[in-house]
C-alpha cells in the first residue's frame, strides 16, 4: 500500500499521514513514513523526541550523500543512474511506535546553485520507495505531485488530498486532484479536516460533488490534537481518546480493504 498525503500548508497533512502510518504499523504492516514536506515535522508526530528530530538531516540537504551518489568527478556532469536502496537502511529513524521514518525534505533552488544532482537523487529515491518497496509507504507531501514526477505518481495506490473548510484550501485541493488524475493516479480522495459543525461539513461536501472529487470522509476538530501540538507532544499518544484519530483510523481500515 503506497499512500501520498497532500494539500495546502497547514491543513493537517502531517497528522493524517502520521496517524495512517500508526494504523498500518498497529495492524502488523512493515511501515515506512516519508516526510517530503518543505517544513518537515512528521518526526514529532511519530513520537521522536524533539532533540533527536532536530538532528535529522533531510536527504535533500545531505551534500555528502548527494555527491557520493551522483558525482562523476567532472564539473557540471552527474550520474543519472545509481542505487538508492541502501539509503533507506542507513538514514531511516525508528519511531517509538515501530514506524521507520525517512526525512526527504525539499529542493531549495534560490541561492543554492545547481540543484540537478539533488533533484535526481530525490526523484530516484521516491520512485524506489513507491515502485519497489514491499511495505506500507505513507508520504507526507508538499502541495502537488512535483516530488514524484508523472512516471512515478501513477504507481501510488492512493492520493489523499486534505482540506480544511476554507475556499483557499479547497481550490488547492482541486488543483492537486486534477494533477493527480492527469498523472494517472487511480484512487484520488478528498478528506475534510478540522470540521467543527454542519456548515463546514456541507461546504466540503458540496465542493466535492461540484468538482467530482470523491470524498473519503471527515476528521472532526479535536482539542486533544491542538493541546498535543501546543505541548510539542505526539498526538498518537492519545490515540484511545482522540475523536480525530478515531476518524483517521476508519480511513485506514477503508484503504486497507
Amino acid at each position: 500500500m503506497k499512500i501520498a498525503v497532500s494539500g495546502k500548508g497547514g491543513v493537517g497533512k502531517t497528522l493524517i499521514a502520521g496517524a495512517l502510518a500508526y494504523f498500518f504499523a498497529e495492524k502488523g504492516f512493515k511501515t515506512l513514513a516519508i516526510d517530503a514536506d518543505p517544513s518537515p515535522n512528521l518526526a514529532i508526530t511519530l513520537g521522536i523526541p524533539k532533540e533527536e528530530a532536530e538532528k535529522i538531516t533531510p536527504i535533500s540537504e545531505n551534500k555528502r550523500l548527494i555527491e557520493e551518489k551522483t558525482s562523476t568527478g567532472m564539473p557540471g556532469v552527474y550520474k543519472l543512474s545509481f542505487r538508492v536502496d541502501d539509503i533507506v537502511e542507513k538514514y531511516c529513524v525508528l519511531s517509538p511506535f515501530g514506524i521507520n521514518l525517512l526525512v526527504m525534505g525539499t529542493i531549495r533552488s534560490v541561492g543554492a546553485g545547481c540543484t540537478c544532482p539533488a533533484n535526481a537523487l530525490i526523484r530516484t529515491l521516491i520512485r524506489h520507495l513507491i515502485v519497489e518497496r514491499d511495505e506500507a509507504v505513507i508520504l507526507d507531501m508538499e502541495a502537488g505531485i512535483e516530488h514524484m514526477g508523472r512516471g512515478t505518481a501513477k504507481h501510488v495506490d492512493v492520493m489523499l488530498i486534505v482540506a480544511e473548510p476554507s475556499m483557499k484550501a479547497l481550490e488547492v485541493a482541486k488543483k492537486i486532484h486534477d494533477l493527480s488524475v492527469e498523472a494517472g493516479i487511480k484512487n484520488v480522495f478528498l478528506v475534510g479536516n478540522k470540521i467543527r459543525g454542519k456548515t463546514e461539513l456541507e461546504l466540503i461536501d458540496n465542493f466535492s460533488m461540484k468538482n467530482k472529487i470523491e470524498l473519503l470522509g471527515f476528521v472532526p476538530f479535536d482539542d486533544i490534537i491542538l493541546k498535543a501540538d501546543m505541548n510539542g507532544e505526539s498526538p498518537l499518544l492519545f490515540a484511545e481518546k482522540s475523536k480525530a484519530l478515531a476518524a483517521i483510523k476508519k480511513f485506514g481500515e477503508k484503504l486497507a480493504h
